[in-house]
């Protein structure tokens, strides 16, 4: 065969086994992506698994608690022999035969209900509170900064403190003042966010509470709407008035578990002390109870002062007369004056503050927008 015919062989064997090489490879990234379809494919139809703890250890058997509260006698596979009571595990759902072992991602699952942080409000973010504050240092921040007092004298500090009062008076931000000063961990958490929906989460929510309170000491415990879960108990009820009823007892326990000089305090919260049981506010629990009011003029001075340091104000404004305006306002309404005030600068595309954002804010806020807010617009124009 002639040179030149070889050489043109050769190169149309080479061609060919260069594509062959290429169907291969694209043949093989092919197989691969219809193999994990019909893995995705078979996931759809697998029967998903529920995910339950070992209470006991009864043999080879196991106890098993569901999350809903029911406990089971069940077979344990092959593979999970090694599983110990506190366990977490994957099981089957027609028979619940344990199948697989999981580690717990959080020790404590209350930390999804609850708002942890370490407060930034200081007590001269407050105003119009310093006789409810220097009652909270001494129950609150005392004890955790000095307890070498309280042994010397041999007394025992509250446990905790009750914080009642009108809606917006600054109970929170008491709370949160005392955290920081003592640089505590904040644990805050809503009354109706204890009431759950099976028998046993709303007591092990609360013991969980504490349990993480104990972990990240010194904390204080902030219960909000402390009335929801702390109501007068009645003889008769509905079932989930009888859960209410366990979370409270639950609660009342924790309180009483802990020493006086522990690094974890619990400062209640509620617009209705007239409903709550005495049972939380009897000595050596919830003890203390301190009323926070509406502001007196000069708490209403203080808090326009705090709430406007930031706000350019014109000059000709007299902040007196707008505090006598506002007597009678909570501290949550001074401040959405304040904020109103800003905002009506704003929509007139000012940066400045006048006398009639005021008069129009104050008059919004105390649901008069209609008649004196319109008297004060044709006032000033």
């Amino acid at each position: 065969m002639p040179a030149k015919d070889e050489d043109i062989l050769n190169k149309v064997m080479s061609h060919y086994t260069v594509d062959i090489s290429g169907l291969e490879e694209e043949n093989r990234i092919l197989k691969e992506t219809v193999h994990n379809l019909k893995d995705e494919l078979n996931k759809f139809h697998r029967t998903p698994l529920l995910v339950a703890s070992i209470r006991d250890m009864v043999g080879e058997n196991a106890l098993l608690r569901l999350n809903n509260g029911n406990e089971f006698f069940v077979d344990v596979s092959n593979e999970c022999k090694g599983i110990v009571p506190g366990d977490t595990v994957l099981v089957e759902q027609k028979n619940l035969t344990i199948v697989k072992k999981i580690d717990s991602s959080k020790k404590f699952n209350v930390e999804q209900f609850v708002i942890v942080e370490k407060p930034s409000i200081m007590w001269q973010d407050v105003g119009g509170l310093a006789k409810q504050a220097d009652e909270i240092r001494e129950v609150v921040e005392l004890p955790l900064k000095q307890p070498e007092l309280f042994r010397k004298v041999g007394i025992q500090p509250p446990k905790g403190i009750l914080l009642y009062g009108s809606p917006g008076t600054g109970k929170t931000l008491l709370a949160k003042a005392v955290a920081n000063s003592t640089n505590s961990t904040f644990i805050e958490i809503v009354g109706s966010e204890l009431v759950q929906k099976f028998i046993g989460e709303g007591s092990k929510m609360v013991k969980e509470i504490f349990d993480l309170a104990r972990e990240r000491a010194p904390s204080i415990i902030f219960i909000d709407e402390i009335d929801a879960i702390a109501a007068q108990r009645i003889e008769i009820g509905t079932s989930g008035e009888r859960e209410v009823q366990r979370t409270f007892m639950q609660l009342l326990a924790e309180i009483d578990g802990f020493k006086p000089l522990d690094n974890v305090k619990i400062i209640g919260c509620t617009n209705r002390k007239d409903i709550l049981d005495p049972a939380v506010i009897r000595p050596g629990r919830l003890d203390r109870l301190i009323y926070v009011p509406n502001p007196n003029i000069d708490g209403i001075r203080e808090i326009f002062k705090i709430h406007t340091r930031n706000m350019k104000l014109d000059a000709k404004i007299d902040p007196e007369k707008f505090c006598k305006m506002m007597e009678g306002f909570s501290g949550a309404e001074i401040r959405a004056s304040c904020t109103e005030a800003g905002y009506f600068a704003i929509r007139n595309n000012r940066f400045k503050i006048f006398e009639k954002d005021f008069h129009l804010a104050i008059a919004k806020v105390r649901n008069e927008e209609n008649t004196e807010g319109k008297d004060y617009l044709n006032m000033f124009g």
